[in-house]
């Protein structure tokens, strides 16, 4: 061996990286100029999610607050008693006015036309001072609330919780007086309110359907490079574009980053745009916006790379294996949308039955929401994050693997 061999070797392996660069630059070049000349893509990896965080937000803006009982009411009482009277007064002055009762306030509530009606039978009053015997049969209800078909039933529950307070209150003024008359005046009828205080653990914002919308739909859109993937590297492999770059001496690595590091930029600028639309536009239309208060930058960042390292990985590794343009439009997109609607980004998952919010721990639009969440709802640090980032890194590995191996073993010509 020659005396300056060693001195050679290290030469040629910085000749060796400089040319993967330019190849690697090279690819990247490609794949951002195909994105850019498919507008179809574009419009799905940014304007769909856009447009899905403005629409389901403003639509689900209700879910975070409490429901409100319709303004449309009536009232019938048919016991006429001083209670009574004190009950009807006490709702009126918490929700409006009662509307003067229709003849045919049934039909009224059947059409829509009143959104309940609140009847207040003979023998409320004698029932609010009787004291029933645990052991009988239960009384003849005396308060009747009557609901138009299409009230939502959230609405129901909490106007139902509402009377029964009310009630209940009149009921312990009632016991007040006929066991220590000379404590009724300290006595309120809402005291029990007074009592009780609620509060959110460390909570830094006020959660509302922004708050939930802008990190789903995020999600969806960086996981919608799937369908993007497929449908170029189909093209590529269609038109001879992969059989000529591997004839080239082109690995299977270079190949995969080449197209890997476009898409993980295009995700971040996605990431970008939904932040902004939910701090900046949503308050323009009327919604609350997005808070990015006490959100740890470092959590966030590793969040989303997290989140694009999985979604592209799974586009590239799905991309390797599709054969046509028809796998490639109808797989994508059909596995994204099966991964948003079981991983809670079409529905909260706190809506869900039991079951499904078992099977929304499966999907990885799930796993990048709740770390979304725990960073940007919870104020959850990188310590505090590092677990829900494990799964996605994990899909990232096996994705990219799987992808490796579909270029190896199968030829570009199939």
């Amino acid at each position: 061996m020659r005396p300056d061999a060693p001195a050679d070797a290290p030469a040629g392996g910085m000749q060796r990286l400089r040319r993967a660069g330019v190849v690697l630059t090279g690819l990247m070049r490609k794949e951002l100029l195909a994105l850019s000349r498919d507008l179809h893509g574009l419009a799905a990896l940014f304007l769909m999610p856009l447009m899905f965080i403005v629409l389901m937000s403003l639509a689900l803006q209700n879910l975070w607050e409490p429901p409100r009982p319709p303004a449309r009411y009536a009232l019938i009482d048919g016991d006429g008693q001083g209670p009574a009277r004190a009950l009807a007064q006490r709702w009126q002055a918490r929700h409006g006015a009662a509307q003067p009762l229709p003849a045919d306030w049934r039909d009224a509530l059947r059409e829509g036309r009143l959104g309940y009606v609140l009847e207040l039978r003979r023998g409320f009053s004698a029932g609010i001072t009787e004291l029933v015997d645990a052991s009988s049969a239960a009384p003849a209800p005396t308060v009747l609330l009557h609901a138009e078909p299409g009230l939502d039933a959230a609405i129901l529950l909490v106007t139902r919780a509402e009377l029964e307070r009310m009630v209940g209150g009149l009921r312990a003024l009632a016991m007040v007086s006929e066991l220590a008359p000379s404590a009724l005046g300290s006595v309120s009828p809402d005291g029990v309110s007074a009592m009780i205080a609620t509060e959110r653990v460390a909570a830094r914002v006020q959660p509302n359907a922004v708050q939930h919308n802008v990190p789903a739909w995020l999600v969806f859109g960086m996981f919608f490079v799937v369908a993007a993937l497929g449908s170029l590297f189909v093209e590529e492999r269609r038109c001879g574009a992969l059989a000529r770059l591997r004839g080239m001496g082109v690995g299977p690595g270079l190949l995969l980053a080449g197209k890997a590091l476009p898409y993980l930029g295009v995700n971040l600028l996605q990431a970008a745009l939904m932040l902004a639309v939910g701090l900046w536009l949503m308050p323009l239309l009327g919604s609350p916006g997005l808070s990015l208060r006490g959100v740890d930058p470092l959590a966030l960042g590793a969040v989303l790379l997290a989140i694009s390292a999985a979604a592209v990985g799974l586009g590239l590794a799905l991309a390797s294996l599709m054969r046509s343009s028809a796998q490639a439009l109808a797989i994508g997109p059909l596995v994204n949308v099966l991964m948003a609607g079981a991983g809670g980004i079409m529905v909260p998952t706190f809506v869900m039955p039991a079951p499904m919010q078992a099977l929304a721990h499966a999907s990885p639009m799930n796993w990048a929401l709740e770390a979304l969440l725990t960073v940007l709802l919870r104020g959850g640090s990188l310590a505090q994050v590092q677990a829900q980032l494990w799964p996605l890194l994990g899909l990232a590995v096996v994705a990219l693997a799987v992808a490796a191996w579909g270029l190896n073993h199968r030829s570009p010509l199939e």
